[in-house]
């Protein structure tokens, strides 16, 4: 619940942003289908802002069946097209291609580790990261960790999921809490989630 402490200036001005900010970044995520759907927004987001990306989630849940992952696997070069149409979404063929490979390298990766939960979880330890940064000028955009993953990721087939996307990724997922230390929400995320 919000207080009158100060938080992240990064959302401030959109309600969307604020929500997201609020509800969702930072908190660690341990289900496969939603760790999916931010693999697949991040790849997206690439170039573009996340606030573009949150305007058309709604979209881009109906277009890649709500982020099944088993599902966005089987898609053929008919659906690609049919997306490359759907103007609810970011039409980019090989961002698209990229969800559908990455769909693929997903099964996978929960082949070998059961889920991808455990395997991406597995670089933190299973525990966020809790940085404590003191404004926003210190975030890094990738760090060695993220590097790391990457790396692993790409070498499992993965596209899209360059170091600045992976850290994306941890940020938005819980990985790592980087609100900053004055920001409520880091205070909170810690006391629940440690």
């Amino acid at each position: 619940m919000k207080n009158n402490n100060q938080t992240c200036s990064w959302p401030t001005g959109d309600p969307l942003l604020i929500k997201y900010h609020d509800k969702e970044w930072g908190v660690p995520l341990h289900n496969d289908r939603k760790l999916f759907e931010f693999l697949v927004l991040e790849g997206f987001q690439a170039g573009l802002s996340w606030l573009t990306v949150l305007r058309k989630r709604d979209n881009f849940r109906k277009a890649f069946d709500c982020f099944d992952f088993n599902k966005v696997a089987r898609y053929d070069k008919r659906k690609i097209n049919s997306l490359l149409k759907d103007s609810g979404i970011i039409r980019n063929k090989l961002k698209i291609e990229g969800a559908v490979a990455n769909a693929k390298a997903f099964l996978e990766v929960r082949k070998e580790f059961g889920t991808f939960d455990r395997y991406i979880w597995s670089f933190t330890g299973g525990k966020p990261v809790n940085n404590g940064f003191k404004s926003l000028g210190e975030l890094p955009a990738r760090t060695e960790l993220s590097d790391l993953i990457s790396k692993d990721l790409k070498k499992r087939g993965f596209k899209f999921v360059g170091s600045t996307i992976v850290y994306a990724h941890m940020q938005a997922t819980g990985m790592v809490n980087d609100h900053i230390k004055s920001c409520y929400r880091y205070k909170e995320l810690i006391l629940k989630y440690g």
